[in-house]
């Protein structure tokens, strides 16, 4: 959408099949969608970890951005003053806090690479990882939480990227596998 109005359209209305409990403008402008004890449809068909019907299991939050674009501050301040509630009413961890991209491997890119995860982190409103020692990419991207299909292995690098590294390229690094393994040291097992 070019603008967060258009946004707040298709959000809300039916034939979209699609929905979400908060929309956040770039400007801080917040609307509530839905109820968040409601069922909306913001993720759609992915997982995390034993989770594969998020849309039952999650406040969904969507950012105006064109996700080329940095978030703006007020935008930025504006979703570090709704999470904490929401973590709150609903007892979610920090590790529980993820981006479209996370749960849905090679079909969604959303919050995409501009999306400053460190800052949430540093406010305790998400995860980020120390550099761990590199390990099987495959195994501690599992214990995380991704879940992808044969066949998605480059799918699910760039999600991790996306998440970890967004300024990384090429083939699979020990740099990716370390910052992986840093991730996954942070989930005691990917629970439901």
């Amino acid at each position: 959408m070019q603008t967060p109005e258009a946004a707040l359209t298709r959000l809300c209305t039916p034939e979209a099949e699609v929905s979400a409990h908060y929309l956040i403008a770039e400007d801080g402008r917040t609307w509530q969608l839905v109820d968040e004890e409601m069922r909306a449809w913001h993720a759609g068909a992915g997982q995390w970890g034993a989770i594969t019907d998020m849309n039952s299991r999650s406040v969904g939050i969507e950012l105006a951005n064109d996700g080329a674009s940095p978030f703006p501050e007020p935008q930025m301040a504006a979703l570090e003053a709704l999470l904490p509630d929401i973590m709150q009413r609903w007892d979610i961890a920090p590790e529980r806090v993820i981006g479209h991209s996370d749960m849905a491997v090679g079909r969604k890119i959303d919050p995409g690479p501009r999306f400053d995860w460190r800052r949430l982190a540093l406010s305790g409103l998400a995860v980020w990882p120390e550099t761990g020692r590199p390990g099987e990419f495959e195994a501690d991207a599992r214990r995380a939480g991704f879940a992808w299909a044969e066949g998605q292995e480059e799918a699910l690098l760039n999600a991790v990227r996306l998440r970890l590294r967004p300024w990384g390229d090429g083939p699979l690094s020990d740099a990716d596998r370390a910052a992986i393994a840093g991730l996954a040291a942070r989930y005691p097992a990917a629970e439901a």
